[in-house]
């Protein structure tokens, strides 16, 4: 059945970060223990997420795991739950006849990024421009990696409520006269740019081939890691155009993500791309194209954005929950199985 009790799950328990690529998972064994951490694993290596967790955790430790809470990136609609970037499906009820799992609570990736920007340390996090403070206030986060994630975090009568969405699916549009020339030929998806279609690994792809078609030149690099170590080390204009263009548009859809939710406690950025982008995102036009935003660019210059340096953020995040569910507005409403 499916339960919306929000009772405390019984330790140890089992944290999973799911993502498109990889999947990293750690033990509590208690609410104040240090986390385990297990070295990442390939969603493609393993046809089923519960064969990864066998080959992955159980082979590497005594320790089993009485409950578990997953972050996944894809819809949560009934006992079958199938991810949008890799083909594994989750299936709680598998998981508990097939691992002897008691209470299995499945949330949204970005809803685990949300609650890992509620208790980030200030070594855990790169400020990004001049704008500062730790306010208890609404928060968001955005994150481009295989895709793109957004989520907020809520502050209201005391607690932190991670709000899950897909707004990486939103419409990315041309503003300037350069994205004018170069819009035309990004890759759409019927008809429309989202953003997800730049502000990703293959989105930096389609920009820089789009740069290329709209300047008559031929593409040289297929993969974003060959872009993003040439634009940062300057041996290539076009790839430094990309990146730096990337930046840019990552700052306006942060802009409008920060209004959506009045999110005066800051925007985050999280992920893998941004960490490796982070000499571009320290540049002036991330910034600037942040707090364009007429007629609330003053309000906008006083909203802190930072990119997220901790390695381990979803887990971080879950762990946080997983100690304390009380203080988090976290609904279980049929994303919960028990035995």
């Amino acid at each position: 059945m499916l339960d919306a009790s929000d009772a405390h799950m019984p330790f140890p328990i089992l944290i999973g970060d799911i993502g498109g690529t990889n999947a990293r998972f750690s033990i509590l064994a208690d609410a104040s223990a240090e986390a385990v951490n297990f070295p990442n694993v390939r969603t493609a290596d393993f046809e089923t997420i519960d064969d990864a967790i066998k080959a992955g955790v159980f082979a590497k430790t005594t320790l089993r795991p009485r409950s578990t809470i997953l972050a996944v990136a894809g819809p949560i609609n009934g006992d079958e739950i199938p991810l949008t970037n890799c083909d594994w499906v989750v299936r709680p009820q598998t998981m508990i006849s097939g691992l002897g799992i008691e209470d299995v609570l499945v949330v949204n990736d970005f809803e685990a990024q949300a609650l890992a920007i509620s208790a980030l340390g200030s070594d855990e996090r790169e400020q990004i421009g001049p704008a500062s403070g730790d306010l208890m206030a609404s928060r968001a986060v955005l994150g481009p990696g295989t895709g793109l994630g957004v989520g907020g975090l809520v502050h209201a009568r005391g607690s932190w409520i991670p709000v899950p969405g897909e707004g990486g699916h939103v419409d990315l549009g041309p503003r300037s006269k350069r994205d004018l020339e170069i819009f035309p030929f990004i890759e759409t998806i019927e008809g429309r740019v989202s953003a997800e279609q730049i502000l990703c690994g293959r989105g930096i792809i389609h920009l820089y081939r789009a740069i290329c078609t709209a300047d008559g030149l031929e593409a040289r690099y297929s993969d974003p890691a060959d872009v993003t170590s040439h634009a940062l080390a300057g041996t290539d204009k076009v790839a430094e155009e990309t990146i730096s263009l990337f930046a840019t548009y990552l700052g306006r859809l942060a802009g409008d993500i920060a209004m959506l939710f009045m999110a005066k406690g800051g925007v985050y950025l999280s992920g893998g791309i941004s960490q490796k982008i982070l000499p571009a995102l320290r540049k002036p036009e991330f910034r600037l194209a942040f707090e364009d935003k007429a007629p609330h660019s003053h309000w906008l210059r006083s909203i802190p954005t930072y990119v997220v340096t901790h390695p381990l953020a979803a887990l971080a995040g879950l762990s946080f929950y997983a100690r304390a569910p009380e203080t988090f507005g976290v609904s279980t409403d049929g994303r919960r199985w028990r035995a």
